[in-house]
């Protein structure tokens, strides 16, 4: 018995230490003062609970990236240095707003490229019917990396092509996050590889210093076939994003096909977390190629929790900071930080036309009502919302003014500024906007406005979810 109760008092010791210095690495490092006091004061009051919350939910940093890198610098600092060389001849000059594609560029490392073409794919049986046939025309090599893939019908469909074309000699690798693919069974995997295609988790806890980097997720959605051809947008590989699942149904979401030298900048995002996670470069072919058909400037940003500045929200900021008349944002979770609530503001008060379409249905409760919260906090400066009614909206589309356009993986969230790997298309081309113009404006015809002076009227206990939900925010 006395044993028993100095082991427990010997744990409980140990957890009231690992509080303190637990805290004191909060106070150093968290992002705010707010997150710093919040931290501290329960790691050292509830160490028990908030020690192992904190080194789960406590980072915001991403670490390993640098050490992975480190172990292969002169070759891929070499690599990288061929792969800029290569662009070089297709960057071209931002006309328009030059500061923010300066900020951009220097955010991203990537730069505006011309010499392109940008197919807007509209739901998911567009999307899965060009990508089916893009790598079934694959004959070198094929890149596919998805946030969640599943062991449904489109999952197998998938599978099958993939497998054809590594049993005709195309090198394929598949990339999956591991968190978001975590129903994905042995099996599947073990058939890819039966058939010869490398496939890999990303691997966010690789590392001893890593292991509890679970709060981490690659949240990216692309797909590059021998350097030519690209896709990239908010599908995953799940029978629910052909509309098949009844509680969703019918799914809304937007991909791009690519064709251009912006290829080479994604094949360069995906060959990035192939390395990370398997510390290996497959050849590839790094040659820029104009489009057969078109010369829109595109370019490729991708964002991770990988450096000291929050790309993702920084992003967001610019090009809000950038609109003139329009902002029209499409997200299924609607959740912004201090900086990009007052870039919203400022664009109202410019007197730019600014809508922002959520999904009227969600497929998280809590993140769901924490919107609404955001939603009454920018009241009254004549920013609009609007709920999507048929089915559940997933996509991730922004379009500034008359000429810039953005498709990607990013939502408009914590998770996506701060946690989450993404990769978003810009293109700026008036005539591609106009074409993403027509299908926001198809998106908003299917929508009903929301009148935040209407939530004062909502039941006691719906209030109290919105601000707990809105409490959660930066760990939702």
């Amino acid at each position: 018995m006395k044993k028993r109760t100095k082991a427990i008092a010997a744990i409980a010791i140990a957890f009231y230490v690992a509080g303190i210095i637990t805290a004191i690495h909060a106070v150093m490092t968290v992002r705010t003062p707010q997150g710093a006091i919040a931290w501290s004061v329960s790691l050292v009051s509830f160490p028990f609970i908030a020690v192992p919350a904190y080194l789960v939910f406590g980072r915001s940093k991403f670490e390993g990236m640098v050490q992975a890198y480190d172990a292969r610098r002169t070759e891929i600092e070499a690599l990288e240095a061929q792969v800029r060389h290569n662009i070089d001849p297709w960057v071209a000059e931002a006309e328009l707003r030059p500061a923010i594609y300066n900020a951009v560029r220097k955010l991203t490392g990537m730069a505006l490229t011309h010499g392109n073409d940008v197919e807007l794919l509209i739901d998911g049986e567009a999307t899965f019917v060009s990508l089916l046939k893009g790598i079934a025309e694959a004959h070198d090599y094929i890149l596919f990396q998805f946030y969640m893939i599943h062991d449904d019908e489109l999952g197998r469909r998938v599978q099958q092509a993939l497998i054809e074309r590594a049993k005709a000699g195309v090198r394929v690798y598949v990339l999956y996050d591991e968190i978001g693919s975590n129903g994905l069974p042995p099996s599947y995997v073990h058939a890819l590889r039966e058939a010869g295609v490398e496939v890999s988790p990303f691997g966010a806890t690789q590392g001893l210093r890593n292991r509890f980097q679970l709060n981490f997720r690659n949240h990216r959605k692309m797909v590059v076939v021998d350097g030519v051809t690209g896709w990239v947008g908010g599908h995953n590989v799940g029978d629910e994003y052909l509309g098949h699942d009844p509680e969703f149904s019918p799914w809304r979401d937007t991909h791009v096909r690519l064709e251009g030298p912006v290829v080479t900048q994604l094949q360069a995002v995906i060959a990035q977390d192939w390395y990370w996670a398997t510390r290996r470069i497959p050849k590839l072919d790094w040659t820029p190629r104009a489009a057969a058909n078109g010369n829109l400037r595109a370019m490729i940003t991708p964002t991770a929790p990988t450096t000291q500045l929050e790309t993702s929200g920084l992003l967001f900021v610019a090009a809000l900071d950038s609109a003139q008349e329009r902002i029209w944002i499409t997200a299924p979770y609607f959740v912004p930080d201090e900086a990009v609530i007052k870039a919203l503001q400022l664009a109202a008060l410019r007197g730019v036309d600014v809508r922002i379409l959520t999904s009227g249905k969600g497929d998280s409760l809590a993140v769901h009502l924490a919107a609404f919260h955001y939603i009454e906090l920018l009241q009254g400066l004549g920013i609009r919302f609007y709920a999507y009614q048929p089915g559940f909206l997933h996509e991730k589309v922004m379009l500034i003014d008359h000429d810039i356009s953005a498709v990607g993986t990013a939502n408009f969230d914590n998770r996506s500024f701060r946690l989450n790997f993404e990769v978003t298309a810009l293109i700026a081309d008036p005539a591609f906007a106009s074409e993403t113009e027509s299908m926001l404006e198809r998106d908003f015809a299917h929508a009903v406005e929301i009148d935040p002076k209407s939530f004062s009227e909502r039941p006691f206990w719906w209030r109290l979810g919105v601000d707990l939900s809105r409490l959660a925010a930066p760990v939702l």
